[in-house]
């Protein structure tokens, strides 16, 4: 019998919630009964420490110790919020043989984790559904789906454009307009990039987008793909363009190519994007 995938969730960002972790752990019994993966949630995704899940110090710790660890073949992300972009910068030096080995899973404020990663050509960086996302409306399909990526690899769980041989790269727009020129900035050289947006006002769409696209390392990729922009607030002023607008507007200004819609999200629907392209492999 195949020994059962070990799979490490910490938190970088913001806490995870204990039913969080029961909730995951069920899906993935009903999904692979005694084949489920050994699903290890670190103490450390429920310490809370205002707005983060424990100290920097501590959020840092738990991410080395899971990613250095040999038991595990994974490290799934539990949540995304704020508090990636405060680890120890340290860490990264730090990490080792086996942490080259491992996939790591998660997106939004995640990025900035995975960004690094995939700069340094360490592991398996991918863009997908996190553990919290099983408290979203049809939140268990998107668990589903990131197991099944997980445990099977199964390429029906990418997003279109990451199936066909293409590069590509998959960010929530502000956390990406955030790590431009810093040690995180990872190559777009060649890349699909994909990009997407929650609770961010239309303005606030546009501003980041302008940023993102004067980057002339980001003019280098083949091609920007927008993904949805959810729960915009309204502003007393309507912003008068869609984000579709938006993000064609600032790619025609740049001369970078728009290449449509990518189903990515804050949402239950939101794929599966293997840093690199399908065909990407672990260092």
């Amino acid at each position: 019998m195949a020994a059962r995938m070990k799979i490490a969730v910490v938190a970088p960002a913001s806490r995870v919630a204990p039913e969080t972790a029961e909730k995951t752990r069920a899906l993935a019994a009903r999904l692979y009964g005694a084949a489920a993966p050994e699903i290890h949630f670190h103490p450390q995704c429920f310490l809370s420490d205002g707005h983060f899940a424990g100290s920097d110090a501590a959020r840092s710790a738990a991410f080395l110790e899971a990613a250095n660890d040999p038991a595990f073949d994974a490290v799934w992300f539990g949540r995304g919020g704020y508090g990636s972009c405060r680890l120890d910068a340290a860490l990264y030096g730090a990490l080792n043989g086996s942490a080259r080995k491992k996939v790591y899973l998660g997106y939004s404020d995640l990025g900035v984790v995975l960004a690094r990663l995939y700069r340094e050509g360490i592991g398996r960086p991918v863009h997908g559904p996190m553990p919290s996302d099983v408290n979203r409306p049809g939140g268990e399909a998107a668990l589903a789906r990131a197991l099944k990526f997980l445990v099977e690899n199964d390429a029906e769980t990418l997003e279109p454009a990451a199936r066909d041989g293409k590069k590509v790269l998959a960010f929530n727009i502000a956390v990406l307009s955030s790590i431009l020129g810093t040690a995180h900035e990872p190559d777009f050289c060649g890349h699909v990039l994909m990009l997407e947006e929650v609770s961010e006002y239309m303005y606030r769409i546009d501003r980041a987008l302008f940023h993102v696209t004067s980057s002339a390392h980001v003019r280098r990729a083949a091609g920007i793909m927008l993904g949805r922009c959810s729960d915009i607030p309204e502003n007393d002023v309507d912003f008068g363009r869609t984000e579709e607008e938006i993000c064609r507007h600032w790619c025609a200004r740049a001369g970078i190519a728009y290449l449509g819609r990518a189903d990515i999200g804050h949402d239950a629907d939101n794929k599966v994007v293997p840093f690199g392209g399908a065909g990407a492999h672990v260092a």
